[in-house]
């Protein structure tokens, strides 16, 4: 193989000096994704609401010699929004190589007891932030030539995994939706979107659960590989999605599941 086919191949795995904004970086999967774009040589932007968060991780990121800054911001506000992508065109010179919506939340409640003022937050929150953060970025990431945008969905998005999450199952189907439409309307400006579905990953989040014998036996059961996830197995799976070698790879969701939403009756 000539130095050139070699030289060609590594740039298409290849992050370097590639630019990007993610959205809840903090903590999470978030966290994991800042880190694993990092890592590949990406330069990343990323965003959250506790600004002491944000400058702890930020020197934790520097120290492993990642090119890293943030953002103090609360995506349930337009204006805040806006803002950040300003922050975010002055900083990347007007391009964007790649968009990572990944904030989000949940409140914790049946159908019943819903309010329409939670409705309204957890819709704008994981919804509609994700919508309009798309929008904002839309010229940012067509002037990058190359332009790349992850939804962060989740499992519940394609079976029922929980009765406390009919709202936010829902915007997650939404989002499925919004990935094959931007993917087919953007594709002209040579944006690719895709998305990423994750079962249970052990997250700080998830900790809390883990010391629950049942939860545990449930999640094992219901998942043909018989763990959980790790933050590692989904911010690999969207640096994948990032890199220019799948190029002709748009409007997918990808299930990140461990089997789990293809396991039907198992004997096993």
């Amino acid at each position: 193989m000539s130095q050139q086919e070699n030289s060609s191949r590594d740039k298409r795995w290849s992050l370097q000096g590639m630019t990007a904004l993610v959205t809840g970086g903090t903590k999470g999967l978030g966290y994991a994704i800042v880190g694993e774009l990092a890592a590949l040589g990406a330069i990343v932007h990323t965003c959250g609401r506790s600004q002491d968060q944000l400058s702890e991780n930020i020197r934790e990121w520097k120290a492993k010699g990642f090119k890293v800054t943030g953002s103090v911001c609360d995506l349930s506000s337009n204006a805040e929004r806006e803002k950040l992508m300003e922050e975010v065109s002055s900083f990347f010179d007007g391009k964007l190589d790649i968009l990572i919506n990944n904030a989000g939340g949940n409140i914790h409640k049946g159908t019943l007891d819903y309010t329409t003022e939670d409705f309204v937050s957890i819709m704008n929150v994981n919804l509609g932030s994700a919508f309009h953060l798309s929008q904002l970025a839309h010229p940012l990431l067509k002037a990058s030539g190359a332009g790349r945008i992850v939804f962060m969905s989740s499992i519940a998005s394609v079976v029922s995994i929980n009765p406390q999450y009919p709202i936010y199952s829902a915007t997650k189907g939404a989002m499925n939706q919004l990935t094959r439409n931007l993917a087919c309307e953007w594709a002209k400006d040579n944006i690719r979107v895709n998305a990423v579905a994750p079962w249970s990953v052990r997250t700080p989040l998830t900790e809390q659960f883990l010391d629950d014998e049942k939860f545990r036996k449930e999640v094992f059961n219901r998942t043909p590989m018989k763990r959980l996830g790790e933050p590692g197995d989904v911010s690999s799976v969207v640096a994948f999605l990032c890199f220019p070698a799948p190029g002709f790879l748009t409007g997918q969701v990808i299930c990140v599941d461990g089997g789990m939403s293809v396991n039907g009756f198992s004997m096993g």
